[in-house]
């Protein structure tokens, strides 16, 4: 079975990236997606929403599975995923764009402080 460039290329890349470079993936993919399900919703695709949002769901379960609790952060990180969690499953469930708009520019405002603080540590 012949490899596809593309996607070696892609595994090659995330094997070789740094925590804070794959954090900052996945709070990208996550906000993608959300604003994904908002074009959807504005289209009235309703399982590209459902699909959408379940896989932002998915990867903020996968970061809040990652926290380590023994960093005071963690609790509330933990707090905020479940938030974002809470939102998102309801804004799946009532097709409600304003619970996304709600809380996509939190995730943004999280991702941006996670790129600052990954720049500060590697710059030491």
């Amino acid at each position: 079975m012949p490899v596809n460039p593309y996607q070696q290329y892609q595994r090659q890349s995330v094997m070789t990236m740094t925590q804070g470079e794959m954090l900052t993936k996945l709070y990208d993919e996550v906000i993608k997606q959300m604003s994904g399900a908002k074009i959807c919703l504005t289209e009235k695709d309703l399982s590209g929403v459902n699909n959408a949002l379940q896989k932002a769901q998915r990867i903020l379960f996968y970061l809040k599975s990652t926290l380590d609790f023994k960093y005071e952060i963690s609790g509330n990180l933990d707090a905020l995923y479940d938030f974002f969690i809470e939102r998102t499953v309801q804004a799946n469930l009532k097709k409600d764009a304003a619970m996304l708009d709600e809380i996509i520019p939190m995730i943004e405002d999280l991702r941006d402080t996670f790129v600052q603080a990954d720049r500060n540590a590697r710059s030491k």
